[in-house]
């Protein structure tokens, strides 16, 4: 799948949808200049050939919990079906197949003993085919999971944009969870079926979809693979950094467009990164020219991504 496979119309629709995944396809088109009908004929295409999913998301630090990247070392032949298995968990926010296809790395939010902490610390290492584990907890993100498509005015995305969230404090009921896990799969479901899966009235599920994203304990995300845009190589950094420079150097990986994902973490790498190229010797340079000149880096482990098995997930409590 090449970059061609997007127009310039698509890209703007994208575009307009990272900036608020559920705005109203009238909106968007208003802005676009084009008509309600041209937009959602346009989503239903991208979303149908699987080039693009909005996914609703809850704010895990909001339900007390601790983000970790955990890194898992299998067999050969159980990699496969140990990620699908991750992927299928509620407590897996991203799964992806790394090197030479033994290795997983995925992010967890572990909310306590009885779920993700259980899934860390109980259920992976006693995984016959799991050779090795090790968990790495997020201490601060530099930069999260940021699109590579910008191709809006200023002023176009001021229209779009949504109103920015308090610090209201919240708290989930069976009927929120209930919905929650619709929007997990289809960011943009209507509100008839958001009330059918929580039992209560539109109106209901109305209000409290804009109490949650008020309150910025609900997001939305896009997801789209980076090879219809033309990317081609993904990698996982893990970097060893003098604690002295390790603000700084987040700091650098997050002014790079390279970078999709860039946090402080516990473990023996104390910085990981995920970055997306336009092909292998992209990914050449970046490192030599980019990652290799920073100060303080000591060490990185560059681990070629082979597959995205969950790109993005619902954090439930």
């Amino acid at each position: 799948m090449s970059g061609s496979s997007m127009d310039a119309l698509d890209l703007a629709l994208v575009h307009a949808l990272q900036v608020d995944g559920r705005a109203p396809f009238n909106g968007i088109g208003e802005v676009l200049g084009v008509s309600e009908h041209t937009i959602a004929r346009r989503y239903r295409r991208l979303r149908a050939q699987g080039l693009l999913r909005i996914v609703g998301t809850l704010d895990g630090t909001l339900l007390g919990h601790t983000s970790w990247a955990v890194r898992l070392v299998c067999t050969p032949d159980a990699a496969g079906p140990v990620a699908e298995a991750l992927a299928r968990r509620d407590d897996t926010v991203w799964v992806r197949l790394l090197s030479g296809g033994t290795e997983i790395v995925c992010g967890v939010h572990a909310g306590g003993e009885e779920d993700g902490d259980a899934l860390l610390l109980k259920k992976l290492p006693r995984t016959p085919r799991v050779v090795s584990m090790t968990a790495h907890a997020t201490l601060h993100m530099y930069a999260g999971w940021r699109s590579r498509i910008a191709v809006l005015s200023e002023e176009q995305v001021a229209r779009l944009s949504p109103a920015p969230p308090s610090t209201t404090e919240v708290s989930f009921s069976e009927q929120d969870l209930a919905m929650l896990r619709v929007l997990a799969q289809d960011g943009r479901a209507g509100y008839g079926d958001l009330a059918a899966a929580g039992r209560c009235s539109q109106s209901t599920v109305r209000r409290r979809v804009e109490q949650l994203r008020g309150a910025g304990a609900l997001r939305f995300d896009v997801e789209i693979p980076p090879r219809a845009l033309g990317y081609r190589a993904e990698a996982w950094l893990w970097m060893k950094v003098r604690p002295a420079r390790l603000a700084e150097v987040g700091a650098a990986l997050a002014a790079h467009p390279e970078v999709d994902v860039a946090a402080a973490v516990t473990g023996p790498s104390n910085l990981m990164a995920g970055v997306t190229c336009r092909d292998t010797q992209d990914l050449y340079r970046y490192l030599t020219e980019r990652v290799a000149p920073l100060d303080g880096v000591r060490e990185v482990e560059t681990s070629p991504v082979i597959r995205t098995v969950k790109r993005v997930g619902a954090v439930l409590p």
